[in-house]
């Protein structure tokens, strides 16, 4: 059986009419703009050692189901730069009618080019990355671009101005910030709103076996909402954990086994709560992966997610994803047994940087 709206590779391609008809659109945080709720990530699936057809068959199922926002980051690949040129590549060759509708976003703070100019949170390092982003992109601006982690040597207010004069020249349509602790997040939405360019979205890391943003008082989660923040979710699936592909072992082809993500992840306790989780899944009519994302979207009041960011290496498992969305309400019971197993597990990877600034 075909996934739905999925058609043959070929040159010549039109997007399903029905493509708002299947994932929600939402409001981001206070702003105008809006997002899907699962947007796709390209992370690991994107660069130069993945067949560049693959990513085209990914990208244009996905905006035929309604997934409009696509997050990229300047040194996504492998090579680094290369996941850009790809996505660009797809965009004129069959999207490039539809510019208008997708949501393109982009980041900088992670070492991209030798020397001290290449890495962090310097005003000469972000817009000279969003430049080359762009030229990479072949585009004239992305609708986000982020600040992908603090930086504790550079003045927040350096960093803030930045992000404000590229959303004021026109090379990006919002600012976002990505991996900031609750009180950083707060800090910097202050700065921006005396700028006149406040934050529109914050992208942390978050899953059931990474909850960091549920912590304190108040929450990242919280303090989000207050500040008038949309959350977006990366790792929902624990760099792969919180799926069944690792339940009987290493698969071949699988994040593991090319060395993208780390061996010390899967200890067996933490396979013990993922078998766990997996079980109430079952129980759920769904997979583990589409309960693992139906959570992060659950009601959370206020401080609900605004989007889970998942990555796909194929229209199949992207298609498996989506299905997440046709159940994300959870009882209190099932959500009492998901608490048992939903525990710290020492995969957060991004810790640093969200503890560089306090």
């Amino acid at each position: 059986m075909k996934p739905k709206n999925f058609q043959p590779t070929d040159d010549f391609w039109n997007p399903a009419e029905s493509r708002y008809d299947d994932v929600p659109i939402v409001r981001c945080g206070k702003s105008g703009l809006q997002l899907p709720r699962i947007a796709l990530g390209t992370w690991h699936n994107f660069g130069d050692d993945t067949p560049f057809q693959t990513q085209r068959d990914i990208v244009r199922y996905a905006f035929s189901r309604g997934v409009i926002h696509f997050d990229i980051a300047n040194n996504y690949g492998p090579p680094a730069g290369s996941t850009e040129e790809n996505f660009g590549r797809i965009v004129a060759k069959d999207l490039r009618a539809h510019r208008h509708e997708l949501v393109v976003s982009t980041k900088a703070g992670m070492a991209m080019w030798p020397g001290p100019t290449g890495f962090g949170g310097s005003r000469a390092y972000l817009l000279n990355s969003l430049d080359e982003s762009l030229m990479r992109l072949g585009m004239d601006y992305v609708d986000i671009f982020y600040h992908h982690r603090p930086d504790p040597d550079v003045p927040l207010e350096e960093s803030m101005l930045a992000l404000h004069d590229a959303v004021r020249s026109g090379k990006a349509r919002y600012a976002g910030i990505s991996s900031y602790s609750a009180a950083a997040a707060a800090q910097a939405q202050e700065i921006m709103r005396e700028l006149g360019t406040p934050i529109v979205i914050h992208q942390p890391s978050y899953s059931m076996l990474n909850r960091w943003v549920e912590e304190g008082e108040p929450s990242l989660l919280e303090t989000a909402a207050a500040e008038g923040m949309g959350v977006i979710a990366f790792s929902p699936l624990a760099q792969g954990l919180l799926t069944n592909k690792y339940l009987d072992g290493v698969p071949e082809g699988s994040r593991l086994s090319k060395g993208k993500v780390s061996e010390t992840y899967f200890t067996e306790e933490n396979l013990g709560h993922v078998r766990a989780l997996n079980d109430i899944a079952a129980e759920r009519g769904q997979s583990l992966a589409q309960m693992a994302i139906a959570w992060i979207l659950r009601d959370q009041g206020e401080a609900t997610v605004t989007t889970a960011l998942v990555g796909a290496s194929s229209v199949r498992q992207l298609e498996d994803t989506l299905g997440a969305l046709d159940n994300t309400d959870f009882s209190a019971e099932e959500l009492r047994r998901i608490d048992e197993h939903a525990v710290e597990s020492g995969i957060n990877t991004w810790w640093h940087a969200t503890q560089s600034r306090m």
